[in-house]
């Protein structure tokens, strides 16, 4: 299958279809739901003063979507106008599931998370060692392990969105670094739909953990800021206004791309400080061990913060010129500690004209504890085709 014939859209369950068997749903019951997931429990009401629908016309929306078992109609919103309250709104959880997919070099991420986007489970399979056949298969059977556990129907999986640590190439095709080669350059959406039965979004893990930041994090309170993705490699994505911004090419964010060849070893990428450690005689056997057991005290730790600080200073400084977020936000699989070392060392390049500076953005650390490119992955699917 050609990477021009592949459209994830095209495996979708009937079941999830409208009557009309094209779409999940129309693009006003698409703003409606978006309404749904910015504001939880919004009374039926209020729903007119956030889209442009009238009143008669949303209420039909909501009644079409509650009978597919889409929305949830509760209990009245107390506190909202006069006459008969209005009951409350909000996405139907049990209505579907999604699987995030996540592939790190040394790591596969796995996240399940409900249609109201709640994670209902996480779990990893350890990538190291495996070609990409076995890592998939075991992949399959962990999703099933996790289904069984939480009692969840197969009927009810919509689809999988998948990240992987690459640049994006074309089509489905990610150009991966040398421990995810087998992975590099094939059609990975109709792979990964025979294999998996189900249809497959695709995009850079990079990407999917800044979408998770904007959605269930930072985001939450802030809708523009750039998110600096610390894996083996280094890479990042942008918010703007709550969206991601791709880019003509669909690297938006691909941070490592402004370092020339020599002092692309001198950028904050992880898998150069796992060298330094090891030179200095600490056995850190991947990225994933060294974030939960990362302390700041290892030899090597403070000299290779002290030589990647310019590098990283100009990063930030080219973010703020370019961008111009409200933050920058450090995440992938970089320890806590870690980022709050490289944030004490960051110098603004200022000039200010008459007293007065332009405003910098704050340089805050994940709020997502977890596998922030999995949760994001897991989202893509219903953030694509439902909100």
């Amino acid at each position: 299958m050609s990477s021009v014939s592949y459209r994830s859209e095209d495996f979708i369950h009937q079941r999830f279809l409208r009557g009309d068997g094209q779409d999940v749903v129309h693009p006003s019951e698409r703003k409606v739901l978006k309404v749904l997931w910015d504001h939880p429990a919004v009374a039926r009401s209020e729903l007119p003063d956030f889209v442009d629908l009238s009143q008669q016309s949303v209420y039909r929306i909501i009644d079409q979507l509650a009978e597919r078992g889409i929305v949830a109609i509760g209990p009245p919103k107390p506190g909202i106008g006069r006459g008969q309250p209005s009951p409350s709104l909000t996405l139907k959880g049990d209505y579907a599931y999604t699987c995030g997919i996540s592939v790190n070099t040394d790591i596969i991420g796995i996240c399940l998370t409900d249609f109201s986007g709640r994670i209902i489970a996480e779990s990893d399979v350890i990538l190291r060692g495996q070609g990409m056949n076995d890592a998939l298969a075991g992949v399959r059977e962990k999703i099933a392990s996790l289904q069984t556990a939480n009692n969840l129907r197969d009927e009810n999986f919509f689809g999988i969105g998948f990240g992987i640590a690459a640049f994006y190439v074309g089509g489905t095709r990610y150009n991966a670094p040398l421990p995810l080669h087998e992975w590099s350059l094939i059609e990975l959406g109709p792979v990964l739909a025979h294999f998996f039965g189900k249809p497959v979004w695709v995009n850079n893990n990079s990407n999917t953990a800044a979408i998770a930041e904007s959605m269930f994090g930072v985001g939450r309170h802030i809708k523009h800021f750039a998110y600096l993705s610390f894996n083996y490699g280094f890479g990042g994505g942008l918010i703007s206004n709550g969206e991601l911004l791709s880019g003509g090419y669909g690297n938006a964010g691909s941070f490592s791309s402004m370092y020339d060849d020599e002092e692309t070893k001198h950028r904050p990428a992880l898998q150069f400080l796992i060298e330094r450690l090891k030179e200095n005689g600490v056995a850190v056997s991947s990225i994933e061990a060294m974030r939960k057991n990362f302390d700041p005290n290892w030899p090597g730790v403070a000299g290779w913060v002290d030589e990647i600080t310019p590098s990283y200073n100009r990063l930030v400084n080219a973010i703020r010129a370019i961008f111009d977020p409200h933050a920058i936000v450090f995440g992938g699989q970089i320890p806590e500690r870690l980022a709050e070392m490289l944030i004490s060392r960051t110098s603004i390049y200022e000039r200010n004209r008459y007293g007065v500076s332009r405003p910098a953005p704050k340089l805050i650390t994940s709020e997502i504890s977890t596998d922030a490119s999995a949760i994001g992955a897991s989202i893509v699917p219903f953030r694509t085709t439902f909100y």
